[in-house]
């Protein structure tokens, strides 16, 4: 199956060099010869004798790229992490020439701890997320909350044997290869834990206790999913001025099939809490893909206070959102979202559901989950 992915290459790399990071079978590599296999050299680290070539001799690159292709002016190195020492000739290839250059990554984590050159700010960074509901025909949002958006899970006949693979070969040993953590069996308690807590505030001293780890190793497990892409963050906003706010953050995994891999999850059940999860995380990694493919430097927060009331999703101090997987909203979900609007900050209050039925009520939207998403993507939601 063919997917059209959002985040276009050419339109990145018509104005500077760029890192492109994303979690491993996200579809990096298939992007860049997808748009760019007629546009650019494309120098393979996977591929063993490029790879043996360039690590004995970083500087052999320059010669590479002239007997490459001398007229393309785009470069591409796939898996740059593997030789973190490259990073020293592509700076000084930029400062020299006018290659421009596209790194592609699953993880800055390695490139930092080596001590090289990120190059000072002559590339910037963009990211390459799971597919999301505007890249896949057919959307099937069932599917898609069990199983998750790995282009190779979502044109499976068998995702839960591809998610377990991915799981089992990359999350546990790829990760242990490459010296990032000492023992598995921790971590592998750790990956549990953190998949049944996705998308709860953050409580390390419980983790760890459930875990049998050190808070200290909590930590530091958490920053590793962050660093290998398999996690974000999302910080709280806690600017409110009425009611005080929680100061603790809350974190996701990236993908809704992997969390649910993880976790041992077997079916997905309607009205489980679960199932709410789910339709959060997947609102949450729309809503990401969306800022970070549009170039929008708005951060995406959630808000709670003191007393419990809670918005799940905030862009800026301009638009805040509320989720839930009712198929019938009512005046009492609006608690959050009415508590929030009394601080008198932000301008536009979305409540996303299952429910058909569009409303609003004192200045709050009440819009169907599929109806919000194609708005989002047709710039109509953060304009």
């Amino acid at each position: 199956m063919r997917y059209e992915r959002c985040l276009d290459l050419k339109q990145l790399l018509s104005e500077k060099s760029f890192f492109l990071f994303g979690p491993r079978s996200t579809g990096k590599t298939y992007l860049i010869n997808q748009q760019l296999v007629n546009e650019a050299l494309i120098i393979d680290l996977l591929n063993t004798e490029i790879y043996l070539r360039l690590s004995a001799s970083p500087v052999d690159l320059e010669g590479i790229i002239k007997a490459g292709h001398p007229r393309k002016k785009i470069v591409v190195i796939d898996e740059i992490q593997k030789i973190p020492e490259l990073l020293s000739e592509v700076h000084r290839l930029l400062e020299t020439t006018d290659v421009c250059f596209l790194l592609t990554g699953s993880s800055a984590r390695k490139l930092r701890k080596s001590g090289v050159d990120m190059l000072a700010g002559r590339a910037w960074k963009a990211n390459l997320f799971p597919l999301c509901s505007k890249e896949i025909p057919d959307f099937d949002l069932e599917r898609y909350l069990r199983y998750g958006g790995l282009p190779q899970v979502c044109q499976s006949r068998s995702p839960d044997e591809e998610l377990y693979s991915y799981v089992d070969i990359y999350l546990k040993e790829e990760i242990r290869a490459e010296g990032i953590i000492r023992r598995l069996p921790p971590f592998s308690r750790f990956l549990k834990t953190a998949a049944l807590s996705s998308g709860t505030l953050l409580n390390f001293a419980q983790i760890a206790s459930d875990c049998a780890v050190p808070v200290s190793t909590v930590r530091e497990y958490y920053s590793i999913l962050e660093d290998t892409l398999i996690g974000f963050a999302l910080e709280p906003w806690i600017h409110s001025r009425k009611r005080k706010a929680i100061q603790t953050a809350k974190f996701y995994l990236f993908d809704t099939g992997v969390t649910h891999t993880i976790a041992g999850t077997k079916i997905l059940e309607r009205n489980s809490n679960i199932y709410g999860q789910s339709f959060e995380q997947f609102i949450a990694m729309e809503l990401r893909a969306y800022l970070s493919y549009r170039r929008i430097k708005d951060p995406m927060t959630f808000w709670r206070s003191t007393h419990g009331f809670e918005v799940d999703f905030l862009i800026g101090e301009h638009t805040a959102i509320e989720t839930k997987a009712t198929k019938r909203a009512s005046p009492r979900d609006m608690k959050g979202l009415k508590t929030l609007k009394d601080e008198g900050i932000f301008k536009k209050f979305y409540f996303v559901s299952q429910d058909n039925i569009a409303t609003e009520q004192h200045g709050i939207f009440f819009i169907h989950w599929r109806e919000f998403l194609e708005r989002l993507w047709n710039d109509d939601i953060l304009k």
